[in-house]
């Protein structure tokens, strides 16, 4: 197996950020990796047709704009990985972006966190985690930040 040296880490800012986060961070700070924190803001593609008032493009960016505050102190509780840290904020649907973003990066591996959502949430949208597994070009380690011990 090849050496695992950058490692995409998804991050959505939820109550499970710091489960993923340090999860994430020790398994690739094991593999020395350099680990990139990414989050995408949801563009709600699919809604147009509701959202059409012109403010709606403004509160998207004032919303990246917030997150990218969140991910630079992200980064910086981080700076201590051996590998290296940083992180990017994108606005556009989740799974499509994370697996561009580690396609575009070269990375030898997605770490990516799953909520545990079921029923029609998810036959209607399916998980992010399991778009990612089904689509991504490099392997995806999936875990449950819900089950990992406290």
């Amino acid at each position: 197996m090849d050496k695992i040296k950058k490692v995409v880490v998804p991050v959505d800012f939820t109550s499970t950020i710091d489960k993923v986060a340090n999860y994430a961070a020790s398994m690739a700070d094991m593999m020395g990796a350099q680990v990139i924190f990414f989050h995408v803001v949801n563009d709600f593609r699919g809604y147009d047709m509701l959202l059409v008032h012109p403010s709606f493009a403004v509160i998207k960016q004032e919303l990246k704009d917030k997150t990218e505050k969140k991910m630079a102190d992200l980064v910086q509780e981080y700076q201590h990985l051996k590998g290296g840290v940083s992180g990017k904020v994108v606005i556009g649907k989740a799974a499509e972006e994370i697996v561009t973003f580690a396609n575009q990066e070269k990375a030898d591996m997605i770490i990516i966190g799953t909520r545990g959502i079921k029923g029609l949430e998810e036959f209607l949208m399916g998980s992010t985690a399991k778009q990612v597994v089904n689509t991504a070009s490099c392997p995806v380690l999936t875990f449950n930040p819900f089950k990992l011990n406290k």
